[in-house]
């Protein structure tokens, strides 16, 4: 199969376009969510797409072979000859490695892992320090087993043998002082120092199940793109605490403004006459419309401020302003009526700016002017 026509990513992505286009797609399929028919098979291809192109060594046999690397053994284990479970690889990324969550060993229970997400952010937000919500699905404690990971009124989990319920094996390993006795997690049961024999048909003797919760994210007045929040508690339950859940700001963009820092930035597009004669202009300001005057003679590139109407300095006293760029608005062709184009000849004229004298004519010369030509 191919695993980047699975995963939806061209040969030349990057690690982290692999691993976004798994991360949506492995919650999309996820057997806890997805319950069509062929959802959990397909839940397991894109697991085992992930296996191989996560993996830079894997990922470059695959390239070179169009296969995926068999551990050595002709028709062995393509994942090293230690078997393949798509949850483990899911849990490695929504429960462990890929947000960087605390693992503690066997010195205590294990602290949930953090989790990440994206929070559209408008101008308005931004200014008020509102809270916004947001949607995350975060691994909780199973509802049916209550976090026991054994299918109620079935066995009870036994005793592994292999580590005799202490969850880690002794092992010996060759170093450069010789040969030392390491502990590793059982491969038996895992670390957990039991055997689930009737594991729970809900969560599969795991003990968390994936839930879509909606959170709370109160956001500092003046924030801006780039930056991310800390949700305390809100990442995944573990037994030793939750993680938490940190929220990358994403800007929404104004349909009439531009941020720059705390000011905001507004270019009237006026005619003309306007320009030179004064008049008004109506500003789109985040509390809503206000008339600016125009001085006669504004020239083109000129600015003007409304105090106070930007955003508030992230983490500082003060407040932003307002920017006003003045340009000229130039009609194209065919936007002049008979008497507008009779009315310009003849203030071209009475200027001593006759319109045969110039190629293109009065507004071609602003035009010029414009583009600094």
């Amino acid at each position: 199969m191919d695993y980047y026509e699975l995963l939806g990513v061209a040969r030349t992505a990057d690690a982290d376009e692999i691993k976004s286009a798994y991360r949506k797609l492995a919650l999309k399929f996820h057997p806890d969510r997805n319950k069509e028919p062929g959802a959990a098979a397909q839940f397991s291809k894109i697991n085992e797409a992930y296996a191989v192109l996560g993996d830079a060594e894997k990922r470059a046999h695959f390239d070179r072979y169009g296969s995926a690397p068999s551990g050595g053994m002709p028709g062995g284990d393509p994942f090293g000859g230690q078997g393949f479970d798509p949850m483990d690889i899911f849990e490695q990324l929504f429960g462990g490695g890929m947000f960087g969550g605390a693992r503690g060993g066997r010195r205590g229970p294990a602290r949930g892992d953090d989790i990440e997400t994206e929070v559209k952010v408008t101008l308005e937000q931004a200014r008020e320090g509102a809270e916004v919500q947001v949607q995350v699905d975060r691994l909780t404690t199973c509802e049916h087993c209550h976090g026991k990971k054994s299918e109620p009124g079935g066995r009870p989990p036994k005793t592994c043998s292999t580590c005799s319920g202490q969850g880690v094996v002794q092992a010996q390993a060759r170093t450069i002082f010789g040969n030392v006795m390491t502990q590793q997690p059982c491969p038996t049961c895992r670390g957990e120092g039991v055997i689930i024999e009737d594991p729970c048909t809900v969560c599969r003797g795991r003990g968390r199940t994936l839930k879509g919760e909606t959170v709370s994210v109160k956001l500092p007045r003046g924030i801006d793109e780039g930056y991310r929040i800390r949700v305390a508690g809100m990442g995944n339950e573990g037994p030793g605490g939750n993680g938490d859940l940190f929220a990358h700001i994403e800007m929404v963009p104004h349909p009439d403004l531009k941020r720059e820092a705390e000011h905001l930035i507004f270019i009237a597009r006026l005619p003309y006459p306007r320009m030179v004669l004064g008049g008004k202009v109506s500003v789109p300001t985040l509390d809503g419309p206000q008339d600016m005057e125009v001085k006669p003679g504004t020239q083109h590139g000129e600015m003007a401020r409304l105090r106070g109407q930007g955003l508030p300095r992230l983490q500082a006293s003060g407040t932003g302003d307002l920017v006003v760029v003045f340009e000229v608005d130039v009609p194209k062709p065919g936007q002049l009526s008979p008497e507008a184009k009779t009315a310009l000849s003849e203030y071209a004229s009475s200027i001593g700016d006759e319109l045969h004298e110039h190629k293109g004519g009065f507004f071609e010369r602003i035009g010029k002017v414009i583009r600094g030509e």
